[in-house]
């Protein structure tokens, strides 16, 4: 890259090693920006992450740093905080081991990136704002959905009128994760439906939903929340069975701003008939969309049919007819690495990146929220964060 002007920025990769933290992050966000030249911001500038892989398990790390051709890695994250050619702290650990390393590397002076949630409490995640804040460090929070395909075309629908007004929408996430007692492999790690180590779905999903409902349809104003732990035993990572503790099932609703209202139905005990792992289901006055990751369906007002309830005759009308696909218009990247780029511009260019660990902490906010309707069996109103 001769005559180029590098930004070569240090990223330290807590907890990489996990499912979402090796494919999404490092593969297919970090490892991908570094092999298409960095991130451009123009033909004499681009700015290149250097990544050191950071975990406990060196045997781990060490495999992974070969396989993706990463020369640094450490199980001592105090070094890495100490290295000054580290400037950003990157967290994919367990949830309940967040907090502390937020904000130890908040106090080294580090740009912080995470996932989420950010905490398993909003009065932790909400101080991690503002520790961030106080110290002057540029912080974001994980909110990959809202580069989806699928999400993508409906925001260009709502952007473009075609919903008229919103009334409502419906989401249906989930698939069926199995116990580990049959002998197949489950897909999620064991400590997802332990409560004690950070597991539940309400607190892992509600955070996606926070985001995707306050940028598409309208602020969330109150929830009611019923969760369930409808599989009591599964079987760990080494083989014994275990009691899950925590809620594998969701059923929740939500009253956004201009009363609009929301549902979703969130489960590790379903399994899939529909488009895809997640369906949101928009009705406006002027049409309606049904998108899921990547494609997107749409039936506007003029091609609605008018049924009549007649359950003795079989339908003169095929549902399924009147709906028309959103064309793919544009080349549709990894949404992890999208949102890493947009980072990485906001630390180097101070360009503006609205999604911080403000934004982190509403979602466990309505996590909180949600789980205080169940335990209530009341609707839950949600106050506005503090900026």
């Amino acid at each position: 890259m001769e005559n180029i002007k590098i930004h070569k920025l240090g990223i330290i990769m807590n907890g990489v090693t996990g499912r979402m933290g090796t494919n999404q992050h490092l593969i297919r966000s970090i490892m991908a920006i570094i092999a298409q030249g960095g991130v451009k911001i123009s033909d004499q500038e681009v700015i290149m992450p250097d990544p050191v892989l950071v975990g406990r398990n060196a045997v781990k790390l060490e495999k992974l740093a070969q396989q993706v051709g990463v020369e640094r890695w450490s199980t001592n994250v105090d070094e890495t905080l100490a290295d000054p050619q580290n400037t950003i702290y990157f967290d994919a650990q367990l949830t309940n081991l967040r907090v502390p390393a937020v904000k130890k590397a908040i106090e080294a002076g580090k740009h912080i990136y995470c996932e989420k949630p950010t905490a398993t409490t909003t009065e932790e995640a909400y101080e991690l704002y503002t520790l961030a804040k106080q110290a002057g460090v540029k912080h974001g929070v994980v909110q990959d959905k809202l580069w989806l395909p699928g999400l993508l075309k409906l925001k260009l629908l709502k952007d473009t009128g075609f919903f008229g007004r919103i009334l409502s929408v419906r989401g249906e996430f989930g698939y069926w994760v199995f116990t580990g007692e049959d002998q197949i492999t489950p897909q999620r790690p064991s400590w997802n439906y332990r409560k004690e180590e950070g597991g539940g779905i309400i607190i892992d999903m509600l955070c996606h939903w926070r985001y995707v409902l306050d940028n598409l349809f309208g602020e969330v104003k109150a929830v009611s929340c019923l969760g369930a732990t409808h599989i009591p035993q599964r079987v760990d990572e080494n083989g014994k069975l275990y009691e899950c503790t925590a809620d594998d099932s969701a059923y929740a609703t939500f009253e956004l701003a201009d009363k609009v209202i929301a549902h979703f139905n969130s489960s590790w005990c379903v399994r899939v008939r529909r488009d895809d792992l997640l369906t949101l289901w928009v009705d406006g006055t002027k049409g309606s969309a049904v998108a899921g990751l990547r494609n997107c369906y749409i039936q506007p007002y003029g091609s609605t049919p008018r049924p009549v309830w007649n359950p003795d005759i079989e339908s003169p009308i095929d549902y399924k007819d009147g709906w028309m696909p959103v064309p793919n218009n544009q080349v549709y990247d990894n949404a992890f690495k999208i949102q890493w780029e947009m980072f990485l511009r906001h630390v180097v260019q101070d360009t503006p990146f609205p999604w911080g660990l403000r934004e982190g902490a509403k979602g466990v906010q309505l996590a909180e929220k949600g789980i205080e309707s169940w335990q209530k069996r009341r609707w839950v109103d949600v106050p506005e964060l503090p900026v």
